[in-house]
This record gives structure tokens, sequence and C-alpha cells, in this order.
């Protein structure tokens, strides 16, 4: 039985105490010579072995390619909660090279010895399927229900996580029924030693993992058949065990260095060779390996999972994939995806693209590198195209400030590759938000009142339009759709390139003041009179929170684009008189310093986001009161004001989708409930429009908010001529109404 695996090739190292070096340096000669993993026998209670695990981590540190496995792990003495951790650890630390080889016991003496617990082979058998049970969901963090044990892992409430680098496979060593039955309801592979198996076992052993299989709704091919051998055997012997054993690992148990150098020169290409001949003939396609059943069962309804482009199948991740929870969320934003493609260059995101056409029932989000607020960037059950491989950061022209930066980059990787240039690009207040969502919505940012949005320094972008044709945007070419990029690009197509002209920017004064507010709506007012009359060097952002019967605080911070003590200090002494200091922090620093705030942690949004957006031209004392009567009611946990005056005024308010140019504020808050609402719409009484990069909710209404009436007819204009099929709606679409919705 030929299983069509692609043919790998491993060393088995025995764990010698007597030259600890050598160990490792074999894992070394391994890597060089071109074989696929290395595996290590594990005897904890071997008084002149070294600990397997040890020598697992150090082998990795010690490689850069070749994958490590246990050969195989000796789970009585080792348990699973533990190993599901450091089996995640360790291929994380690795970047995806540990493959995890079980054992269920034997040696029960050596065993007993050591403090483990003698079981019987049944028992042996039923704790190991425990364990595997255990083990996956140990690593599937995304699965946010209870984790429960059993008779010999008692684990009930046992946090998840975290997630291994890729998908581990669960390899078992076994020979008796029961296990056999075992490898075929759970493994991932069957590893047992020929030496231990009498003529016809494989045939046996394969026939038993097969019937245990389909009785699980399991496709056999789904477990990789691996082997370990002495290395002597005839090449006619090693080609029968795969074409007609269905073996497609053989790992050589002869560890010394001459060993495995013949090995690999002499037998690993004729063994490919002749196989893939066979093959040939017999008209079999090798593969690498087949999707477990148990991940197939967490497939959406309505996605062509078969026809996934082979340019994006490498990288694709699924409901069932070990990466699932790192990509299924936004910040904010709870997400469930069919399936979230992530191309790597911009033929990959046309590809991306083309799939998605071919599923114009499906909701679709296109998601640049990092944070964001609204969540449009997932759905549930739908596609999304995630752009963060695209992440370059280029200087074209130093002399003319001119950068070229992807899609996926985050700003603070910008910033620091800006900052040895002299130059910056204002881009919001976290580090952590991605360059494609903001830089084609507006970007209100701690440079603001000097150098305006970050849509303002757009000079050219390469955009992939929804029937996959690239085209150049500026001002000289396709005039119009630059114009729709810079504050409505989610509507147009997906910006794979962005170039700027960045502000030359030195050391900023970095400021943080709190103070205690007794009059909200008086602070507001003078806080709103001081931003304005401040030189546009000097843009400091408001986050306020109350609780009844408590002085309200305020928190400002931001940036003065100053290097001088003198001049920071100046432009800050008029807001830190606005009411009594409880708190302080200023410091020289380089923009790149001040945005870099943000973690790689994955992001974990759950339920919905729940931020409103509003634009105010001043906060005068109708506005100031409507926001105070919010601040002090305790339904809005978060409340901030963010200037977008200054050079943001400059830009004339036809000169780009963002048009609301005469605001001079951006208000934001959180809440939810009834009194929430209805002071936020007391609030709203006084908007001229709204920022979506803030708002959550979705609808017509909120569109028209954001667009005034000649803005938007024009942007429907574009939008016929470059998306008729609506295929990007998902985002704040213009409106259905006015574009015709693709056939659901």
């Amino acid at each position: 039985m030929d299983y069509g695996h692609t043919l790998r090739f491993g060393t088995f190292i025995i764990p010698t105490a007597a030259q600890p070096q050598a160990p490792v340096q074999l894992a070394q000669l391994s890597e060089r010579l071109g074989y696929d993993v290395v595996t290590f026998q594990d005897h904890p209670y071997q008084p002149a072995f070294l600990d397997t695990w040890t020598l697992l981590s150090y082998a990795a540190a010690s490689t850069e390619r070749i994958h490590l496995a246990p050969n195989v792990l000796n789970l009585p003495l080792r348990p699973a909660p533990v190993t599901a951790r450091a089996a995640a650890s360790l291929d994380l630390l690795s970047g995806g090279r540990l493959d995890l080889g079980l054992g269920a016991g034997g040696f029960w003496d050596a065993i007993e010895a050591m403090g483990g617990r003698r079981l019987t082979g049944g028992q042996a058998v039923e704790a190991l399927s425990e364990a595997i049970d255990l083990i996956r969901g140990i690593w599937n963090p995304g699965d946010r229900g209870v984790l429960r044990g059993g008779e010999y892992y008692p684990v009930d409430g046992a946090k998840r996580g975290p997630a291994p680098a890729h998908d581990i496979p669960i390899w078992i060593g076994a020979y008796k029924p029961r296990m056999l039955a075992l490898t075929g309801r759970k493994a991932d592979g069957w590893l047992p030693s020929l030496p231990y198996l009498e003529p016809g076992a494989l045939r046996d052993g394969n026939h038993r993992i097969d019937d245990a299989a389909a009785d699980a709704g399991r496709d056999p091919a789904e477990i990789r058949r691996l082997l370990n051998i002495s290395g002597t055997e005839p090449l006619d012997q090693l080609t029968a065990m795969a074409l007609e054993d269905g073996i497609g690992t053989f790992i050589i148990t002869g560890d010394g260095p001459t060993a495995i150098e013949r090995f690999a020169e002499e037998v690993m290409p004729a063994l490919r060779d002749a196989v893939a001949a066979e093959r040939g003939r017999r008209g079999t396609t090798a593969v690498d390996a087949v999707r477990p059943a148990r991940a197939v069962a967490l497939r959406r309804a309505g996605i062509a999972y078969d026809e996934i482009p082979a340019s994006l199948r490498a990288t694709a991740v699924e409901p069932g994939d070990t990466g699932y929870a790192a990509v299924r969320s936004t910040y904010m934003r709870g997400g469930a995806p069919g399936l979230v493609l992530r191309p790597r260059t911009v033929d990959e995101v046309r590809d991306a693209l083309a799939f998605a056409r071919r599923h114009p029932d499906l909701p679709l989000g296109i998601r640049s590198g990092g944070h964001g607020i609204s969540g449009r960037s997932t759905n549930d059950g739908g596609l999304v195209i995630d752009l963060k491989a695209l992440n370059a950061i280029e200087v074209l022209d130093e002399g003319a400030r001119r950068v070229r930066i992807g899609p996926g980059a985050r700003w603070m990787d910008v910033a620091a590759a800006l900052q040895p240039y002299g130059l910056a690009l204002s881009s919001g207040d976290y580090g952590g938000v991605g360059v494609g969502g903001l830089a084609t919505a507006g970007g209100v940012g701690f440079l603001g009142r000097q150098h305006g949005l970050t849509i303002d320094h757009l000079v050219a972008a390469d955009v992939l339009l929804a029937d996959g044709t690239l085209v150049r945007a500026s001002a000289d070419e396709n005039a119009d759709l630059f114009w729709a990029v810079r504050g409505a690009g989610a509507n147009v197509g997906i910006v794979v390139s962005f170039e700027f002209v960045a502000d030359r920017v030195g050391e900023v004064g970095w400021a943080q003041l709190a103070l205690q507010v007794d009059d909200v709506a008086a602070f507001l007012e003078a806080y709103g009179r001081t931003t304005e009359a401040a030189p546009r060097d000097t843009t400091l952002f408001l986050i306020m929170s109350a609780r009844p019967g408590q002085p309200a605080v305020a928190q400002l911070y931001g940036v003065v684009d100053s290097a001088d003590p003198d001049t920071i200090i100046e432009r800050l002494q008029p807001f830190a008189d606005l009411g009594p200091l409880v708190g302080q922090q200023v410091q020289l620093a380089s923009y790149a310093a001040v945005m870099a705030n943000a973690s790689d942690v994955a992001h974990d949004g759950q339920g919905e986001p729940l931020f409103r957006s509003g634009l105010v031209e001043h906060l005068d004392r109708a506005t100031a009161r409507a926001a105070a009567a919010l601040v002090t009611s305790g339904s809005a946990p978060w409340f901030q004001i963010r200037p977008v005056g200054g050079a943001v005024n400059d830009v004339a308010p036809d000169a780009t989708a963002y048009a609301h140019r005469s605001a001079n504020f951006s208000i934001t808050s959180i809440g939810r409930s009834a009194r929430f609402d209805a002071l936020w719409e007391g609030l709203a009484e006084h908007f001229d429009g709204l920022y979506l990069s803030f708002e959550s909710r979705v609808g017509s209404q909120h569109v028209e908010q954001a667009f005034p009436p000649d803005t938007l007819a024009r942007l429907r204009e574009i939008k016929r001529r470059v998306d008729p099929d609506n295929v990007f709606r998902d985002n704040f679409g213009i409106g259905a109404s006015e574009v015709p919705a693709a056939t659901r």
C-alpha cells in the first residue's frame, strides 16, 4: 500500500552523556547532509544518557532547518500537560521544527523507580489516548471552553496555550493491536523499529491502523508511516517498503558519522529516484501531508477549500489549524472566518482576490499588519486576505524624503526604519497599527497639527482592483482613484504599496500629563481653546475618565515637535495650567521611541467592539456640556479627544475623500447601555461628520456621516468603474443601493 507521502529521511541519535556535544554535532551533520529530521531516544532512567528534552532544546538552538523529535518520548515520566507546553514552547523557539513521538511506557520497573506510575498494558494505552487529547487541547488556545482531563490526567480547569508555531504531528511507537488501533484513531504517524517487527508486521500493522482510521472517519493517508531502520538494508528492500508498505519516512539508527554520511550520499538519492520512477509509472502524485479529519470537520460551508490556489496553500489558515487562534480575531473584534489567506507577493494577493471573487456570497475582510479598532478585517464564516507579509519599508530618495511602505508593515516599524534618516510620518498614537488600514482612511496622529494626516503625505499607491488589475494611482495617473484611496481606500481596491513624502523630524518632546478635573465641561471647553491657540508643533490627545462621586482625571499625552527643552516647556505650560497636576512626565525622545509601544502578542478580540466616533469644529460650551454629561455618567469607560486641526485644516475639503477638513477635534468613546446611547446621541447632535477608523457600527447612516453628499456621490461614481460587482463591500461599503451587489 503506497499512501503517496513525500519521502523523508531522518537520523536516530543516542543521547550519550559520555561525550555530551557528540549528539548535537551529529544533529548538525544530519542537517548539512540534507536529512529532514533528527530524533533522539528518551530513556530518562538511563544514567549514561542526557535528558532528551534538554538535548532537543540545545540541538534546536544549534541547527537552523532540520526538524527534531523524540523517538519516542517516555510519557509516563513526562506528564502530558507539561509535555504539551514544553513542546509548544520549543516549537515556537525553533520556528516550527518540533515533531512529537510518544510512547506509552514499557520498562515499568525503571519507570516506577523514577517515581512514575506502573500501569498495565491496557491502562498505558488509555493513558496515552487521554494524553493525546489533552496535548491537542492545550495547543488550541482558540478553544475557549474549559479544558478537562480524565482518570490519568485530572486537570479540570487547566489553561490552554501557548499555541505551537505549526501543527505538531504526533507519532506513536506502536506494535500491539490496541496501540495500533489508537494510532489509527488519533495519531498523525506510526513509528515502529524494524528490528522489533516480525515478517509481515508492517502489512498487518497498516491494516489495523487503516481499519481503525476508517472506523473513526479518517483517511488512512492522514497517518504518515515512519520506520526506524539500521541503514544497511538493500535498496530494493527499502523501495518495496516505501511502495508496498507505505513507509514515507526512513530513520536510520546507525548514529555514527560514517553511517549517516554513507546513507545520505548513496541511499537517499537512489531511493528517491526509484520511488519516483515507480510512482510515475503508476500515476501516483506525492503529497507532503493529508489534512486531518478533525481539521476538515471544522471547515465552513460555502468555501471551495480544494480550489485554494497552489501559491497560497502553504500559508493558508483554516479553522482546524493550530495557527487559527492567532489570525481569527482582530484587536477589538472576535471573529471566526472560514479561511485566512496570507499572500507573500503581489501576485499572490491577486490569486487570493481571484479566489474571493469565486465566493461572492461570502464576507471578505482585507487585513493589513496589526491593530485596528473597527474590526472589519475579520468576519464569521467568510474569507480574510491578510497582507501582513507585505511589510517592506524602503527609503527611495533620502533627499526628496520619498519612502515606499507595504500595507502589512506596522507604524512602529516604519518609525524605526525612518529614524536613521531623520524622517517620520504622522501615524496615530499606537505603533501596532497596520499601515494599510490607517493610510487608506486618514491617519490622525501625534504630528497631525504640524504635518497633517498620514494620507496628506501619500504621493502614489499601487492598487489591485477588484478584477485583478494592478494600477498606479497618483496625481498624474488614475487621479480619481488616488483621490478615493485617500480616505475611502477600502472601497476601491487593495493597496499593495504606498509611497509617501516623509517629514524631517528629530527629537521631540514626549509629554504625559494627568490633571484633576472638578468641572468637566469647563475643563473640556478650556482644553479646546488651549489646543486651538497652541502653535502647530504641539499635539496633545486627551483621555478622560470619571467615577461617580470622585473627581475626574484628564490624561493629556502627545508630542511637541521640538528638541529644545525651553520650547517644550513653553508649549506645555498652558495645558498644565488647566488644572491641578497629579502626574507628569516629559522627556526628549525620538519619534520612533514614542511609537515603540506595541507588543507582538496575537490579537484575541472577543465579541463586537463598541467604539463611537464624531468630528467637531470646536469644543464650544454646548459640545463640552454634552461631552461632560457622558464622561461623568459612568457609562463610558473610555472617552478620548484627538486634535485634527492645524495642518489638517490646510487641505481643501474636496482634495481627498477624507473631506471634513474644518474639524479641529475627533471624539471617540466606548459604552454599552441605554444611558450611554442616549448621552452619545445628545453629543452627536454637535457633530459634523465622523472618522470611520474609530467607528465600529455599520450602516449607511454612518457612511453618510463620514462622507458629505458631494464626496459620496463622487466615490460612488468611482466605485461603479473600479468595483462594479461590489467585491469590496464589507468595510463601510459606500452603499449597496447605489452599487450593484454581487449575487448572493
